[in-house]
């Protein structure tokens, strides 16, 4: 049985900002490593990253000496041109209009639509499964990003919720356990869910 922890990375300054940082390959904060120390999540045998910094970073912090494994295809969404930019940068745009009045369906212009976004999720995460079964691997963590999580999470939880519904704070995450289905498709059963402040793991 395999059980993964699904862990949003700690919070940059675009983050503070409230921007929509995807493919901006920013730090953490100064003080997060602090805050983040504060999380005790459990060792995990192996850990699973995105290539961006925010996650390598958030995994070092969490996971000393634990070497992540890079998945690319784990990525936040590439925002295209509203990349970077906050709702009040945005302000008056009439594509940034167009996106809101679809709920968040429409491409981002000049970046991806939420299939491709969800569809490669979905294939990096697979992966990352699979290396555990060759591996033989128990317990995993993957330090990743909101998005990311949040696709997985609408995808193959089997506690029904919107894509908005399975959003995290910075640092926050999700322990789920994998079930494997018919037809050698995979299912996550939603265990518990770990907010701040420091909960007992």
């Amino acid at each position: 049985m395999l059980r993964l922890w699904l862990i949003r990375h700690g919070q940059t300054p675009g983050n503070r900002l409230h921007r929509y940082i995807g493919i901006t390959d920013e730090s953490l904060c100064p003080e997060e490593y602090e805050r983040l120390g504060g999380f005790d999540y459990p060792c995990p045998e192996m850990v699973f990253s995105s290539p961006m910094k925010r996650c390598l970073e958030t995994a070092s912090v969490l996971f000393p000496g634990k070497e992540p494994y890079i998945l690319p295809d784990l990525s936040e969404c590439n925002f295209g041109r509203f990349e970077n930019r906050n709702y009040l940068e945005l302000s008056g745009d009439p594509d940034y209009q167009r996106w809101i009045d679809s709920d968040g369906t429409l491409p981002f212009p000049g970046g991806e639509s939420r299939e491709e976004f969800r569809s490669r999720n979905l294939e990096g995460f697979a992966r990352g499964v699979e290396v555990c079964r060759q591996r033989e691997i128990a317990r995993a963590a993957f330090v990743i990003h909101g998005g990311t999580i949040m696709n997985l999470m609408e995808s193959l939880a089997d506690v029904r919720r919107s894509f908005y519904g399975w959003h995290l704070e910075n640092g926050e995450g999700y322990l789920v356990q994998l079930e494997s289905g018919d037809g050698g498709g995979c299912g996550l059963s939603f265990i518990k869910e770990y907010k701040w402040p420091t909960q007992s793991f």
